[in-house]
């Protein structure tokens, strides 16, 4: 049967001559990139300061809501900064955590650097809970649950995991931090794009990610949402002047908070980052989510089958509903294999207690996770399974 996603694979020339099976971690560039970056230039070199006014003030707006029709979030709700970490900063610094509300609670399974950023926050009073993970593979949600309790301040968590690619129960999660009057960050960085995401019937709080992965976007563009409600009256202390009522008046002092989005900006905006990702952003609202998740559920499932059928072990979880966009598969010698295929331009990652991270998305074909399965079978067998890490 035709795959109709397959004439968008065009717009995306490192499919011409690589099997692109790493979107969890870098998205194919658009060949409209070439033209937007283009664009830039051409306005700075033409318009000089005049570029401000013009074009570029605006666009951290008008790229959080494109980034946030994606999300179902209302026009003026998202904000753009440069990666997650600084978005979970801002959120944090609406907060104070000297007081008996002070927990944070999230899984082991998060993000390395997100956790790095809420461990920092120690130092300020924060009382950090982290739930362990079982199976190193999914999050135990009673066990989550019931660490959320009425002293908890914020949840941080990752909607997908990025190792296992396992998607966590938010519903369930932002439900129970409502009850007892916390507040949920979520981490939409492995799902948007990949996995549908509404923030209105998830009723979350927050939500962040970056464009770099399934959105296509390239590097420099992180995503903010808050809520509405608490978009009009909290204060971030991570500020500046953008974040400013009037921000060319140069006042002195305490700043006077603006509107969403721009109150929970702060410095000067990175305008080529923000360029560069609206061609990934626009065709991925045109091919759609949801025909995306459709897609995303058959070939991840197919890895899974090939990788099983060889006997390797498969970090990720079976029912496709629990599952994100990617596959994590252990075999023998799973980095060096890893090594092997990035040479041959079949291009995966490997991450520690996961093994090689396989992500096909829209743009992909279904022969060419027969090709990576294939390869790696080439690989064992010309350096046998358990070889030294030298002979591959």
């Amino acid at each position: 049967m035709a795959d109709e996603l397959l004439r968008y694979r065009p717009n995306f020339p490192i499919l011409e001559r690589t099997t692109y099976l790493i979107s969890n971690s870098l998205g194919a560039m658009p060949q409209g990139v070439y033209e937007a970056l283009k664009g830039y230039a051409d306005i700075w070199a033409t318009r000089g300061v005049r570029a401000w006014e013009e074009r570029w003030w605006m666009l951290a707006a008008q790229v959080g809501d494109e980034i946030g029709a994606l999300m179902n979030a209302p026009a003026g709700s998202v904000s753009t900064h440069q990666n997650v970490t600084t978005c979970q900063a801002v959120v944090a610094s609406c907060f104070d955590f000297s007081g008996k509300r002070n927990k944070v609670v999230y899984s082991d399974l998060n993000f390395p650097s997100v956790m790095y950023f809420w461990e920092g926050q120690q130092a300020y009073g924060a009382r950090v809970r982290m739930v362990k993970t079982d199976d190193g593979i999914t999050v135990p949600l009673e066990r989550l649950l019931d660490a959320i309790d009425e002293q908890t301040l914020l949840v941080p968590i990752s909607h997908v995991i990025f190792r296992s690619a396992y998607i966590q129960d938010a519903k369930a999660i932002i439900a129970r931090a409502h009850k007892v009057g916390a507040h949920v960050v979520l981490d939409t960085f492995q799902s948007l794009g990949t996995v549908p995401v509404d923030v209105q019937a998830l009723d979350v709080d927050f939500a962040c990610g970056g464009v770099l992965k399934w959105l296509c976007g390239g590097p420099g563009v992180g995503y903010l949402y808050v809520r509405p409600d608490l978009g009009k009256k909290l204060q971030p202390k991570f500020t500046g002047w953008f974040a400013h009522q009037n921000p060319f008046a140069f006042e002195i002092g305490p700043t006077r908070y603006t509107d969403p989005p721009f109150r929970f900006m702060n410095g000067t905006s990175h305008i080529p980052a923000l360029e560069a990702a609206r061609p990934g952003l626009k065709i991925i609202a045109e091919v759609g989510i949801e025909r995306i998740r459709e897609k995303s559920k058959h070939q991840t499932a197919r890895l899974m089958e090939l990788a099983e059928r060889r006997g390797w072990r498969v970090n990720s979880p079976r029912n496709a509903e629990n599952r994100g966009g990617t596959v994590s598969i252990d075999m023998p010698e799973a980095e060096e294999v890893c090594r092997e295929l990035l040479r041959r331009d079949i291009l995966v990652d490997y991450r520690p207690k996961a093994g090689v991270r396989m992500s096909p998305h829209f743009y992909n074909k279904d022969e060419e996770l027969e090709t990576a399965i294939t390869a790696v079978d080439e690989i064992l067998t010309t350096c046998g399974a358990g070889a030294p890490a030298r002979r591959l």
